[in-house]
């Protein structure tokens, strides 16, 4: 290591602990500990061009161990990616550009929004899924580069890990390269106080190529290693740097005490001078060490050059694609898309909303190639594929086995087989989101939102596009039972800041909710029935408008309304029987579908007036979950039919009546509320 080297990493760790000690707030441990390993990535390794850090095939950098997120900021600002020395200095304070963990919207050059420990790797996995099919999909000239993740022990120890790492593993994503700050220790103590688990050889078991590094401060062999990851083609790379946590520290080096707390001004005054650096002044940034990372600036603004040579290259020879690429990155929609639904065909009959939601994906897709996605292995069951659009496997891993879907096995498959890992499949999606160009979606049975709801909760506040798909969204789930029948889960995700949630209603619903999915630039919840619902003969005229305002007036009595009837998803039949029972015994009842709150309280007053008017205060809601949130559309004279307990095992018509979630209770509910 170099004098200057030397200098370079010292500036990165006491950038960040200067930092943290200002704010009073942080983790210094992580930045003093893994600074070379940071350094010499962003210095040798790296693809990223600070003056344009959006260039569509910079290498990505994923800081998953985000507690660290100091670290980053002082790469960002070394090298020149927009972070300023008062940005630093204004670390965890309101309105800065380096809050406490990265966040993707608020500052330039962070790839992903991380914290909740082993999201960020998972995002990782999601971006070399997209960058592997946009290369296959648009060649190695246009789309070749790699995604780079730091993340610590806490990543790993969070079973989210396991889920990703396993799925990385086997479609053989041979630019993924994860570093790992193997430093053992954590928050509470030693890592021995929780684990004994041999990392390495996890990762080999999971088909990974695992390098090691024993010295977190040999920056050659840090150096060699991810030369030798570079060179691995058919395997993602971990590469397990052994550091000190908190390095340089006298009293706190090695330690918990480094983790999650400022140093203090006398460990940090220590640690300087152990180090060789000046106690003074603060936020010290050597006139050679500036210059050495605009070198390493200058490089990456080399290699973005001549990518966008060859891009024009290629521009000439393909300029559809060129155009197409362009789009996808812009998050443009295609001219017409909306024309894919139209003559789609239903039929006559009772349909589920996840039949109809097949129909509706399948024909979108074929207007939307930037469309990808799948599920928890349940694809037979939640219909939330691309048919014939092929399976995204490595093509090594092809070995006799059929696809599932019909179409090419490769990269270029637009279905990806998450396996049973629920909680990864959200967070690679969200990391597909945050990568570009792809437009991701994932499906399961709604009850399991509960295993992705730290990724649906991330996509909400990064608000990225992602659709996530539920099938058998109730008790009509039927024989399954009370562990696979969702009740809270509705008012649960209505509780996400951010995230629109939508239930619908029929097969027309269905439609316009797909479409609002597809428009929106934040994510979505589509929640589908298992059993079959009768398709009403409005809904082909009002879904469209209705579902967008997210409630609209179904059915409307002949005179003023004595009553409202609010229901969504599969009770909307429900209440539209009742309403008919109603009118038998003269008593008039609106019906109104409510597919989607955050739409509904999205609209002007006058709106939602004229759909629920005070005037009509005598309202009973129907929905087969809990009464949480219901309030605010029955009021306090209103009534609730629904659910008030788990489910049970029975055929889902026998549990709709042993709940009394029947249109005669509805009626009847609603003629006594009526009388009284």
């Amino acid at each position: 290591m170099t004098s200057l080297e030397e200098k370079c990493i010292n500036t990165i760790r006491f950038l960040s602990a200067d930092a943290i000690q200002k704010a009073n707030s942080g983790h210094p441990g992580l930045p003093m500990g893994a600074a070379p390993m940071a350094y010499i990535l962003w210095t040798r390794h790296l693809r990223f061009d600070p003056s344009q850090p959006d260039w569509p095939d910079r290498d990505r950098f994923v800081l998953s161990a985000g507690h660290g997120s100091m670290l980053l900021y002082s790469l960002l600002h070394l090298s020149g990616a927009g972070i300023g020395l008062e940005d630093i200095k204004s670390f965890r304070q309101w309105g800065s550009k380096t809050p406490g963990h990265p966040e993707s919207l608020t500052t330039k050059g962070v790839e992903a929004t991380t914290g909740p420990l082993g999201q960020g790797l998972a995002n990782a996995v999601g971006m070399a899924i997209a960058e592997a099919h946009l290369a296959a999909e648009f060649g190695e000239g246009v789309v070749n580069h790699r995604t780079y993740a730091l993340c610590g022990d806490g990543d790993l120890m969070e079973g989210v890990s396991y889920e990703a790492v396993a799925l990385a593993g086997h479609l053989r994503l041979g630019k993924l390269i994860v570093l790992f700050d193997d430093n053992r220790i954590s928050l509470a103590g030693s890592t021995a106080l929780s684990t004994s688990e041999e990392i390495a050889g996890r990762f080999e078991a999971a088909g990974w190529q695992v390098l090691q590094v024993a010295d977190g401060n040999d920056i050659d062999a840090i150096d060699e290693a991810l030369s030798s990851a570079k060179a691995e083609t058919a395997r993602p790379s971990l590469i397990a740097v052994r550091t000190i946590i908190g390095f340089g520290a006298p009293n706190k080096a090695g330690s918990s005490a480094s983790h999650g707390a400022p140093l203090g001004e006398e460990e940090l005054s220590a640690a300087k001078t152990a180090l060789g650096w000046p106690t003074e002044p603060r936020f010290l940034v050597p006139a050679d060490v500036s210059a050495h990372f605009a070198k390493s600036a200058d490089r990456c603004e080399s290699q973005r050059i001549e990518w966008q040579a060859e891009f024009a290259r290629f521009a000439e020879k393909f300029p559809e694609k060129v155009s197409e690429f362009e789009r996808r990155f812009s998050a443009a929609l295609p001219e017409g898309w909306e024309n894919s639904l139209d003559g789609i065909d239903f039929g006559q009959k009772p349909i589920s909303t996840r039949k109809a939601g097949e129909i509706v994906l399948n024909a979108l897709a074929k207007a939307q190639p930037e469309l990808i996605g799948g599920c928890a292995d349940l694809n037979p069951s939640t219909f939330a594929w691309l048919k014939g659009e092929g399976d995204f496997q490595s093509p090594e891993n092809k070995g006799g086995l059929e696809g599932a879907v019909g179409g090419e096995w490769g990269y270029s498959g637009r279905n990806i087989h998450f396996g049973v890992r629920e909680h990864a499949m959200g967070s690679i999606a969200v990391g597909i989101a945050l990568h570009g160009g792809l437009r991701p979606f994932t499906g399961t049975f709604f009850v399991f939102s509960d295993y992705m709801r730290p990724p649906m909760r991330l996509a909400a506040l990064s608000l990225l596009p992602v659709v996530f798909v539920f099938s058998h969204d109730s008790i009509g789930v039927g024989e399954d039972g009370p562990t696979h029948q969702p009740v809270e889960q509705l008012a649960s995700l209505r509780a996400i800041p951010g995230l629109t949630v939508i239930r619908p209603a029929d097969a027309f619903e269905t439609a316009a909710a797909w479409k609002i999915a597809i428009r929106s630039k934040t994510p979505t919840v589509l929640v589908f029935s298992r059993q079959n619902l009768p398709i009403f003969a409005e809904t082909k005229a009002k879904a469209a408008d209705g579902v967008s305002r997210g409630g609209y007036i179904l059915r409307e009595p002949e005179g003023a309304p004595e009553l409202i009837l609010i229901a969504t998803g599969s009770e909307v039949s429900i209440a539209v029987e009742a309403a008919e029972m109603l009118a038998e015994r003269s008593i008039r009842a609106r019906v109104v579908s409510m597919p989607s709150w955050e739409l509904f309280e999205a609209q002007p007053r006058d709106y939602r007036e004229a759909v629920l008017p005070a005037a009509v205060g005598l309202r009973v809601a129907v929905e087969a979950g809990v009464r949480q949130g219901w309030e605010r559309y029955i009021g306090a004279d209103g009534l609730f039919i629904g659910m008030e307990r788990f489910g049970a095992s029975a055929p889902g018509d026998v549990l709709y009546d042993k709940f009394g979630i029947t249109a005669q209770n509805v009626a009847q509910t609603a003629e006594s509320l009526l009388r009284d």
